[in-house]
């Protein structure tokens, strides 16, 4: 899914006051995220997505009942628009500032000290969108290296199975990193993108910053913030090695849907998977 395709399922869907063409496209990855006046609004790839989309405005209003500072629904429901999820929030204000890994943290304690909601949460599939980006890489990238990633994939999805937690199970975000949090004019952050919102092992969220801190160059003080506040540093966990692992596979699959179309993506993807061959865990990552 380019920009123009997006664009054209905004127009079709007819959710803004203004013209599609005129609206500020915010990001493109999964999801093409638009905004225009007070609204923002995210087109899902493909159809396979809208129960997630469906699931992601529940979650929005358990946040808000809950009080947990999040993005908020414009609309209730979740549109099927040429075959793709559309949904539509309320836009945020400017960020005074980037937010942090600390400001992450103090909103990580407010979720996983929350109980599960009344509605189902999913597991953490980690894994589980491996196979589907791994297709609409299609043969832009080498099938030997698909064929690794699902071996990969399949042994870290067993590891992980058997894992014992240090922390107690229960709601998670899912994709816990600062870009997924806004820091508004007040200077309180707030948690986007809900989608991944699952009820899983608590370290999920919190291996993320420590891959943050090994593959993507996340300077050491920063990392050391984020640990600060959360209260626990998850590399002391003898498990956190298997969810790494595991979020490593799903990351480098996750950048080869883009492959078809962009060439620094499949630059990208190519290095992730050779370190990965190479067993490198030094080899620095950039995000995409």
């Amino acid at each position: 899914m380019d920009e123009a395709w997006a664009r054209d399922v905004l127009a079709a869907a007819a959710v803004l006051p203004g013209p599609a063409r005129d609206a500020r496209l915010l990001a493109l990855g999964e999801n093409a995220v638009f905004a225009a006046g007070d609204l923002a609004v995210k087109v899902g790839r493909d159809a396979e997505l809208l129960d997630r989309a469906e699931r992601e405005l529940d979650i929005a209003v358990w946040l808000e009942t809950a009080g947990v500072p999040a993005v908020r629904a414009a609309e209730p429901k979740a549109l099927l628009v040429e075959g793709h999820p559309v949904t539509v929030w309320h836009r945020l204000p400017d960020p005074i500032r980037p937010a942090e890994p600390r400001d992450l943290a103090e909103l990580l304690r407010l979720v996983h000290a929350l109980p599960a909601p009344s509605f189902t949460l999913p597991p953490r599939e980690l894994l589980g969108g491996v196979e589907r980006w791994l297709r609409l890489a299609g043969d832009a990238i080498d099938p030997a290296d698909a064929a690794f990633l699902r071996e990969r994939r399949d042994g870290f999805a067993a590891a992980a199975a058997g894992l014992t937690p240090r922390l107690t199970p229960g709601p998670i975000h899912g994709d816990a990193l600062p870009r997924n949090v806004h820091v508004g004019a007040d200077g309180r952050p707030v948690l986007v993108d809900l989608e991944t919102f699952s009820f899983d092992l608590r370290e999920h969220d919190l291996v993320v910053m420590a891959l943050s801190r090994d593959r993507y160059g996340l300077p050491a003080a920063d990392y050391r913030s984020f640990v600060e506040t959360y209260g626990w540093d998850v590399r002391e966990w003898e498990g956190c090695s298997v969810l790494r692992g595991a979020r490593e596979t799903a990351s480098c699959a996750w950048v080869a849907q883009h492959a078809q179309s962009n060439p620094k993506a499949l630059a990208e993807f190519e290095r992730r998977v050779a370190s990965l061959r190479d067993g490198d865990e030094g080899v620095r990552w950039y995000p995409f």
